[in-house]
């Protein structure tokens, strides 16, 4: 029998106010939301995330087996292969333990909060109901210290998934994990299976934080020459409670951030994203919490076949991926299958996901995971029989050979969205520059009051116009959208510098969902919005 922990009850509460919520549910702040792409004027008129709407969602999922699980965000100190850190995590790993259901469960997790500010959890990818989805401000109060939060749903999909906070840039250190929904008519045939989590590392190395790294950022590079980021704003001018609508509390004083080794990149440039690769100069790049000094070995025999999970857990850094001497084949991509597709090499941006299959050969090879345009590398290694190790070094040459993106994949029949002519098109202009750090969308910077509607059965057009010379992965929650003409269901899709992209989803999970760049830095200065369905 499970144990209930909880300090608060688990009522959304809509906009900002938090503290005078009491009991009960805010129905939405008392300020308009104003801004581009028509977004409603009064916030009353949306669907609250505990809504009826929500509920009878919900109960369309059915409620199959329960699958309890209990973690814990914590202070720790991690190894990170050669060099420990204090950090936080979800206890003393690295990925967090991972959480492994079958579709038609319901997942019940409570999560205590241990930390010293307050936390949250996101389910990356999943169409869940809305006062699950982990955003503190929007969906749920934060999660105080010391406090608890029971999440509690139906998980209907099988794939790839991952968690995460929603609150500042708690993301970059420790608090992650996968998320694999197994599927009770697995089509796939393997031997063996691997989750491999990329990330990029900063926190605890030599003073340094996630939130030092924004407060460098935040001072912007205004005087240089290039456009390549910065941000107009001080940090202290966020609060939010740790609220994961961005603009949150950091948790460091000034003199901790001058403490703090200069993070900013420079120079960083990569075809593939467009130009400039990244922000932020991490001193590691890891495969399951691993350095690629002492990496992670998978063990497995000559001729087993493989199936590979990738997660991109990062904050800045895109990852292009190869497996020494062996061809993948692409089956899914954001939990959804696809087309069969064969390559020597996959670019994951920040949030992505894709499933491969590989048939293993006889001896040591180099899983190496290249931080794009950064010209570092993360590392694990495959053993299949003797030999001695590849080292840190390791570069296949797969890198450098046939390279498969989320646009040249077709969605598997079964999964493909039907063909339908938008009922609605919502603009999004990605806006912002590295000189000022004023990431945004229609050139305003994320407001939890203002919502860009839908309407419940609509075919909703995303177009993402990318005015900056920065690329941004976007991410929706509680959705997963068509690329053009039958290609891949992502929920996470990257949109280069000047480059339009537009999406299409079907409007059949009501809610206040947040969309925004899954670069951590880039959310938190202010690219993020969020869609609401209307009464």
């Amino acid at each position: 029998m499970r144990t209930h922990n909880r300090t608060h009850t688990r009522r959304a509460v809509l906009g900002a106010g938090l503290a005078a919520a009491g009991g009960g549910l805010l129905a939405a702040c008392s300020d308009g939301a104003g801004g581009s792409a028509s977004p409603s004027a009064e916030p009353a008129a949306f669907v609250a995330p505990d809504g009826a709407e929500v509920a009878a969602a919900e109960a369309k999922r059915g409620s199959g087996p329960v699958r309890s699980v209990r973690l814990t965000a914590t202070r720790t100190q991690l190894d990170l292969g050669g060099r420990t850190v204090d950090t936080w995590a979800y206890g003393d790993r690295l990925p967090g333990k991972e959480v492994r259901v079958t579709a038609g469960d319901t997942l019940a997790l409570t999560l205590a909060n241990h930390l010293p500010e307050p936390t949250s959890m996101h389910w990356h990818g999943l169409a869940l109901r809305n006062d699950m989805d982990g955003v503190p401000g929007v969906t749920q109060r934060p999660v105080r210290a010391g406090a608890s939060f029971d999440y509690r749903f139906a998980v209907t999909h099988p794939g790839t998934y991952w968690f995460h906070p929603h609150s500042g840039v708690q993301q970059d250190r420790g608090l992650y994990a996968p998320l694999i929904v197994e599927d009770p008519k697995e089509p796939l045939q393997y031997d063996k299976e691997w989750v491999v989590v990329l990330d990029d590392w900063v926190d605890g190395v030599d003073g340094s934080t996630p939130d030092a790294v924004l407060a460098e950022l935040s001072k912007g590079m205004s005087g240089m020459d290039h456009d390549m980021g910065g941000m107009d704003h001080g940090a202290g001018g966020m609060d939010h409670g740790g609220g994961g609508g961005g603009m949150h509390h950091m948790s460091m004083t000034a003199a901790e951030a001058e403490k703090s080794p200069s993070r900013m990149l420079m120079g960083a440039t990569s075809p593939l994203l467009g130009g400039d690769a990244g922000d932020v100069a991490y001193p590691y790049y890891l495969v399951n919490g691993r350095a690629a000094a002492d990496p992670e070995t998978f063990a497995a025999k000559p001729g087993d076949r493989i199936r590979i999970r990738f997660v991109n857990a990062g904050g800045d850094t895109a990852f292009r991926v190869a497996l020494g001497d062996h061809k993948m084949t692409v089956t899914h991509t954001d939990g959804f299958p696809v087309e069969h597709a064969e390559t020597d090499a996959l670019l994951l941006g920040m949030g992505e996901r894709y499933d491969v299959l590989v048939e293993a050969k006889d001896g040591v090879f180099p899983l190496t995971a290249l931080a794009e345009g950064k010209k570092e590398a993360a590392l694990a290694l495959l053993r299949t029989g003797g030999g001695s190790a590849p080292g840190a070094s390791a570069r296949p040459r797969e890198l450098d050979g046939k390279l498969l993106t989320a646009d040249r994949l077709t969605a598997d029949k079964a999964v493909r969205l039907r063909d339908r002519s938008p009922d609605r098109t919502v603009t999004l202009r990605l806006t912002g520059s590295m000189a000022k750090y004023d990431w945004a969308i229609n050139g305003e910077k994320y407001a939890p009051s203002r919502r860009l509607p839908v309407a419940a059965g609509e075919r909703v057009r995303l177009s993402f116009v990318n005015a900056t010379t920065m690329w941004h992965p976007m991410h929706l929650h509680g959705h997963t959208f068509g690329l053009a003409g039958g290609g891949a269901r992502k929920d996470t899709a990257i949109v280069l510098p000047g480059k339009r992209l537009d999406v299409d989803f079907d409007a059949d999970n009501p809610g206040l969902w947040m969309l925004h760049c899954h670069n951590v830095y880039h959310s938190e200065s202010g690219m993020m919005t969020l869609l609401g369905y209307r009464k």
